[in-house]
This record gives C-alpha cells, sequence and structure tokens, in this order.
C-alpha cells in the first residue's frame, strides 16, 4: 500500500484503474497520437535519406536507381537511353546493351521502393511540402496505422496503374501516387462528415492539370492509381459501421490490398 494524502492507495487497483481507462480515439477508431505530424516526418526522412543516396550513387542510371525504380517488364538500354522494346530478358540483352530489371524479370520491391525514390529536387520538394500538409491531417482523423495503410495501399495502387497503362519499358519513381491518394482520402472523410470538398477538389484539380500539362515525364498513371486507391481505402475505414469497426477496416484495407497486388499479378502473367 502507498500513502496518501487520505489514507493510503492501493497500487494494484491503480494499475487495474489505468488498464480500464479508455483511452481517446480518433473519429474512426485509431488511437489519437500526441503529435500527429511525426508520422509524416518519419516518410519524409525515408524519402530525403533515399533521395541522398541515389544522388550519391549517380542518379536513376546507377545501379541503386536500376534496382528502386519501377520497371513493369525490364529493360535493355542502349548508352543513349534508347530500348530495344522486343528484348525481354536479360541474357538476350546482353549482347546489345545494359539490362534493367523490373517488376516481371524478378523485381517485386519496385512496387514500393519506386515510391520513396526521387532524383530530381524540384519532384522530391513539391512531394514533401504535400506530405508535410496532408499528412497530418490524414493521421489527425484516422489514427497513425490507419494512415499509414491508406499511404502505403495507395503507393501500391499507383504502381498497380503504372503496370497496367505504362509502356512495359518504362521507369517510374515517387511518392506522388501516395500523395494523391492522401487527397482522395480527405475528400472521402470531408463528405462523410458533410464538409465542402470544393478546397480539396480545387488542389486536386490543379494538381491534375499539373500531371497533364507540365512535363511528359509526369507519370498521370502512378497519380490516377495513387488516387482510386486512397479514396478506396479511406472509404473503407470511414464507411465501417462503430459495431464492428476493426474488424471491417482490416478485412476491407486486406480486401483492397488484394485486389491491388491481385491486378499487378495479372499483369504480371501478362507481360512474362
Amino acid at each position: 500500500m502507498n500513502e496518501a494524502s487520505v489514507g493510503f492507495q492501493c497500487p494494484e487497483c491503480l494499475a487495474e484503474g489505468r488498464r480500464t481507462v479508455r483511452a481517446p480515439r480518433t473519429p474512426y477508431g485509431g488511437a489519437r497520437a500526441g503529435r500527429p505530424e511525426i508520422t509524416s516526418y518519419v516518410l519524409i526522412a525515408v524519402n530525403l535519406a533515399v533521395y541522398a543516396a541515389l544522388a550519391a550513387a549517380g542518379g536513376s542510371a546507377s545501379a541503386l536507381g536500376r534496382a528502386l525504380l519501377l520497371t513493369p517488364r525490364g529493360a535493355c538500354e542502349l548508352g543513349d537511353g534508347r530500348v530495344y522494346l522486343n528484348v525481354t530478358s536479360a541474357d538476350t540483352c546482353a549482347s546489345l546493351g545494359s539490362w534493367t530489371d523490373g517488376v516481371v524479370s524478378g523485381a517485386p520491391w519496385q512496387l514500393l521502393t519506386s515510391g520513396f525514390a526521387h532524383v530530381d529536387l524540384l519532384h522530391i520538394a513539391f512531394n514533401m511540402l504535400a506530405l508535410y500538409f496532408l499528412g497530418p491531417q490524414v493521421e489527425r482523423v484516422m489514427g497513425r496505422w490507419r494512415f499509414l495503410a491508406v499511404y502505403v495501399v495507395s503507393l501500391l495502387a499507383g504502381s498497380a496503374a503504372v503496370m497496367w497503362l505504362a509502356a512495359p519499358y518504362s521507369s517510374t519513381l515517387g511518392a506522388s501516387g501516395a500523395i494523391f491518394g492522401l487527397i482522395g482520402a480527405l475528400i472521402v472523410v470531408v463528405l462523410k462528415v458533410g464538409g465542402d470538398p470544393k478546397p480539396l477538389a480545387f488542389w486536386l484539380g490543379i494538381n491534375v492539370l499539373i500531371t497533364f500539362t507540365a512535363s511528359s515525364s509526369i507519370s498521370w498513371q502512378g497519380h490516377l492509381g495513387g488516387l482510386l486507391g486512397g479514396v478506396a481505402a479511406a472509404s473503407v475505414i470511414v464507411l465501417a459501421p462503430r459495431e464492428r469497426r476493426v474488424p471491417l477496416q482490416v478485412a476491407g484495407l486486406l480486401l483492397v490490398s488484394a485486389v491491388v497486388l491481385g491486378l499487378v499479378a495479372l499483369r504480371a502473367l501478362e507481360l512474362a
């Protein structure tokens, strides 16, 4: 027993009381973080570390760049950047040029790593600035793990769209798919609570305009896939009924992930 100002306290009783007091939750069941921006800071740090590593290695054409960037089938390249379209394996490419492995030829990790890879300073600056503003907002209403689930599902959905809609020998990189997914997630939340989605829709429209007019090197495929993935993942989290919220959210997120990975697998079989 511990002596208190009035009588004595039972340590075991106090511990049990702390266990039975419900922790504060976000509107959609997640644990409320004291500093919801920390998760976004960690993601930004990872992106910056990969950017620095790629810069030190020599950029997207380096061995590290070839390993991290998303190339659906793989590519056989000449020294001037041209690609042999009909060459689909490293063995055939050996006497012709330099082979870059892709998802189909044995580098499935590119579906994830490409979303953390940047080689252009403006590219990573814009993406990280967007993550800095959007990430904490999503985590504040969903909680850390649900925010991370939306981020990863959006990233993978962007990669799946690249697999299907981009040239099989092209290489794609950047966190833009995940960023578009966060925009989609916030739109879902705003619509759910009856808010005004026009500011987010305007921002989305500006980004879509930039996607299709600023540069031919921007991956509209990754942006589209990320947006759809973010909307799907956020809808699962936001629309799950309170009575069975957690199991339905987990099952729904697993289903969305399975659909995304299933689409990747189907495309891989088609390209093999």
